[in-house]
């Protein structure tokens, strides 16, 4: 899988209050189509064993454990590169598709064992400003980005501070978001709204438009610390604000629930959410991300069984 090096990044717009103040979200009709979503039947055998082929790509596979070590980032480097066992690759036909996951995604502390391994094949996204909860001050939140770019990440996942959105303080949450994009300078950077501490889904949608509007390149979910992250309601007030910045700007900004997605059919609902809300384009790496520590796992469980007609134990695809 090649690292997408010809997008066009999103540029910061001014701050328009106007379309922020206008936002209105209708949340019934949001639980309607989220409910459809779940409910409908999905793809079924080698259909739905190419979806979650397609899935594995699309991964950031994630470990962010006050316990982790450089044996365990090299370990899941070594499985980002080679995320399905040998003979589930050579049953589906997989050998020259070069399969890998979309990054892999650690602290700051864990970027040189992955630059080590991975040597520039796949992303390395860093978690910055104070993750999770984004209080730590404005300078350090900054100079820790600058430090995580300067030692080899290529993706910053940052926290905005909630206290701006709860606030309604959109100029300040703009104004950091700018501070952000600046200091990762060619690193791509992807927005953490940490959305089951906002409240509301206007509340979303509202900081969703800020972030996109001060350039960032992706906008996420959570920071899988929160007591709710990652919901169909709350994803699809996400990927609409990013159709109609995209119909109001020409920018192309991608999406990342984290936290939660952590079976195969869940990620069949967030591949059906993107194709059907934003388009194709949108299923592929450079625009959207699933960010997961444990869902590698049963997906490879779900193609060993269309493999064999059997499900395993899920030791045989065990993760560091």
């Amino acid at each position: 899988m090649s690292i997408v090096t010809d997008f066009k990044r999103n540029e910061a717009v001014p701050l328009d209050l106007g379309w922020i103040n206008h936002i209105h979200i209708n949340k019934s009709a949001a639980d309607r189509r989220a409910t459809s979503l779940a409910n409908r039947r999905t793809v079924k055998k080698e259909y739905q064993a190419a979806w979650l082929v397609k899935a594995i790509g699309l991964i950031d596979l994630t470990t962010l454990s006050g316990d982790d070590t450089p044996g365990r980032v090299e370990r899941l480097c070594m499985k980002a590169m080679r995320p399905l066992r040998s003979d589930l690759v050579e049953a589906m036909g997989l050998q020259d598709y070069k399969l890998t996951t979309g990054a892999v995604c650690v602290y700051h502390e864990m970027i040189k064992p992955a630059v080590q391994v991975l040597q520039g094949r796949l992303p390395i996204a860093a978690v910055s400003t104070g993750f999770p909860a984004g209080l730590t001050s404005m300078e350090t939140k900054v100079r820790e980005i600058e430090l995580s770019v300067a030692a080899g990440a290529t993706e910053i996942d940052i926290v905005i501070t909630r206290q701006h959105v709860l606030t309604g303080n959109w100029q300040a949450l703009y104004d950091e978001m700018l501070a952000y994009r600046k200091a990762c300078g060619e690193a791509h950077v992807k927005a953490i709204l940490a959305t089951g501490e906002l409240v509301t889904l206007e509340n979303v949608a509202k900081a969703s438009w800020v972030c996109m509007m001060a350039g960032a390149d992706f906008i996420k979910t959570s920071t899988g610390k929160e007591p709710v992250n990652a919901t169909i309601p709350v994803s699809l007030t996400m990927v609409r604000a990013i159709r109609d910045y995209h119909e109001q700007t020409g920018f192309k900004i991608g999406y990342k629930p984290a936290g939660g997605v952590g079976t195969a059919k869940a990620a069949l609902q967030y591949l059906s959410l993107m194709k059907e809300e934003l388009g194709n384009e949108w299923l592929e790496p450079h625009l959207f991300r699933i960010g997961a520590s444990s869902l590698l796992t049963d997906i490879e469980r779900q193609l060993e069984h269309y493999v064999t007609g059997n499900y395993s134990a899920a030791h045989r695809h065990a993760q560091p």
